[in-house]
């Protein structure tokens, strides 16, 4: 399990990158400030949950797998397509009602963080 979070964690990290530059050099002038700021919010959260996504890994390396830790990444994970996904693709498409969406990703980064805590606690 751990090399899986790892893996997930670094190639979305690799895509915040790209998804930062690209909103640094290849948007600017193109959206308004409103969307530019959702657009930067959902690098912003990609970025710190893939680095939450290496942390996972490397504590399932550390520590051995388990079944909260596996939940924790997971949730993490689903925050990032959801969250971050979302405000992505609101500020390419203008499509505003997508921000209802997104609290649901913020909920997910909540209860994984929170697995990984129940996850440190149990070892």
């Amino acid at each position: 399990m751990w090399k899986i979070f790892i893996v997930l964690g670094a190639l979305n990290a690799a895509a915040a990158v790209g998804f930062g530059a690209f909103g640094a050099h290849g948007l600017e002038g193109k959206l308004s400030d409103k969307l530019m700021e959702v657009y930067q919010t959902g690098v912003q959260y990609h970025i710190m949950h893939a680095l939450g996504l290496l942390a996972i890994g490397l504590a399932a390396a550390y520590a051995g797998s388990s079944a909260s830790l596996s939940w924790a990444g997971w949730l993490l994970f689903a925050g990032i397509v959801i969250f971050s996904g979302s405000l992505y693709t609101m500020a390419f498409t203008g499509m505003t009602w997508l921000g209802a969406i997104t609290p649901i990703g913020g909920t997910a980064f909540i209860a994984g963080w929170i697995m990984l805590v129940i996850s440190v606690l149990k070892i």
